[in-house]
């Protein structure tokens, strides 16, 4: 996979009067780098505000030797570092084997811990900006891209995720980790030598493009009325479906279709409401509520390529919908 280049990160700015002001503006562009380090939006969450009290406890300390960015990524690279020591990394339902019959769903499910978690793409992208930039951007915190980089040693992660994403240079990589240029180098090279050996599905991130606007249109009306038909002939015939924390997915549009009349029935008659995941369309989807309304049921993140739905990734819990400021329910 080949990311986008965005503008050099400009470093070695005296600012010796720091404010809070100072460090929270870039509170955005770190929860990104952390959501890619650690694979779940609350871990990141976590980790930026550990970064912040770190960093404004430490402000009697810092002498602006260094740009407050660069020492703010220094704190949060640490604090990564500190969370992903000892741990499993966090996986997508196709790592763990499958893909499966659309008839064999089993309520079995798996740890939160166990799981890549969506990001809104409000929490980590730019208000505005360069298209191309913001493209960029998109692709990187796409979750495919996310997972295979959950299959990099630590320090190698973040060495990928300063150069390749966010335009860093070596030197700079080197003093923020501690470390000489050619080790940077050297991690550098193995990183990419494994991101290459993940099979990264080729998606299109999210535009206002008018034909993919259309094409969620048409997504959004087949499933509140529950039109299979019409649902299934939007999809590419190697769809994939997830549905985190079930340790279950299905791949092929007839599959989809069979589940979605089988074990996926009960989402017969639900409301959708538009929001934006990880660079791709998102949903939040509600079931009917036995009591009156609509109850929250997951959080879909729907990849498209072309002319077609590649991936219904479904995410399933309330935790989720306060996630995305999505409302607690439907009347």
């Amino acid at each position: 996979m080949t990311l986008v280049e965005s503008p050099s990160v400009a470093v070695g700015t005296d600012l010796p009067d720091v404010q809070f002001e100072d460090l929270d503006q870039y509170r955005r562009e770190l929860t990104g780098y952390c959501y890619r380090m650690l694979g779940s939006a609350f871990e990141a969450d976590d980790a930026v505000q550990e970064t912040m009290v770190r960093a404004w406890k430490g402000l009697d300390s810092f002498e602006g030797r260094s740009a407050v960015r660069s020492w703010l990524y220094r704190i949060a690279t640490n604090v990564c570092l500190d969370m992903l020591r000892g741990r499993q990394r966090r996986a997508r339902a196709m790592d763990f084997g499958g893909p499966y019959p659309a008839d064999s769903f089993k309520p079995d499910t798996l740890p939160e811990s166990t799981w890549l978690t969506p990001i809104p793409d409000a929490s980590v992208l730019p208000i505005d900006g360069d298209p191309a930039e913001l493209a960029a951007e998109r692709e990187s915190i796409r979750l495919a891209f996310v997972a295979a980089l959950q299959h990099l040693p630590a320090k190698q992660r973040a060495v990928l995720i300063l150069r390749e994403v966010l335009r860093w240079q070596a030197t700079e990589v080197a003093e923020l980790l501690d470390t000489s240029v050619a080790s940077v180098n050297s991690a550098l090279q193995r990183a990419r030598a494994t991101m290459a050996e993940r099979d990264l599905e080729d998606t299109d991130v999210r535009t206002e493009d008018a034909e993919q606007q259309a094409l969620l249109a048409r997504y959004v009306d087949a499933f509140e009325r529950y039109d299979i038909e019409s649902l299934v002939a939007l999809l590419h015939e190697d769809a994939v479906m997830t549905m985190p924390p079930f340790n279950f997915w299905v791949r092929g549009a007839d599959e989809l279709g069979k589940f979605f009349v089988g074990a996926g029935h009960e989402c017969a008659n639900s409301r959708l409401i538009a929001t934006a995941a990880n660079g791709a369309y998102a949903f939040g989807s509600y079931k009917p509520d036995p009591e009156g309304g609509y109850m929250p049921w997951a959080v879909q993140v729907i990849e498209v390529s072309g002319d077609r739905l590649v991936a219904h990734h479904n995410f399933i819990g309330p935790e989720n919908f306060e996630l995305f400021g999505l409302p607690a329910h439907l009347s």
